[in-house]
């Protein structure tokens, strides 16, 4: 149930899974929520431009059934990706998306 997609101009990422395979225990952490529900996707190279210039940047969702705390996770997970990219925080845009677990499908239903 907890999604976290990160898109970046960064054209490759130093140990990519792994950064995933982390990702996915940090996002388990701050939501609360088991791991096994945990998906990350990463998208590298995607052309991008953030305050009129393509320097590197990077654009992350985060999609959860509740246990959304942005106004905290937002300096927990800039700060993970910054250690792990280089791209500083003020290059990195995260969008939280609360869902209605009856619109979250997984093993063929939805939550609700």
């Amino acid at each position: 149930m907890p999604f976290i997609s990160i898109k970046t101009s960064l054209p490759e990422i130093e140990d990519s899974e792994g950064l995933l395979k982390e990702l996915s225990k940090l996002i388990a952490i701050l939501t609360g929520k088991p791991e096994k529900y945990v998906m990350t996707l990463l998208e590298k190279n995607v052309p991008m431009t953030f305050s009129g210039n393509n320097n590197h940047c990077c654009y992350i969702e985060i999609k959860s059934i509740g246990s959304l705390k942005p106004a905290t996770m937002t300096a927990e997970i800039s700060k993970f990706i910054e250690a792990k990219t280089q791209i500083k925080s003020d290059r990195i845009y995260i969008n939280f998306e609360d869902i209605d677990a009856k619109k979250w499908g997984y093993n063929g239903r939805t939550f609700a």
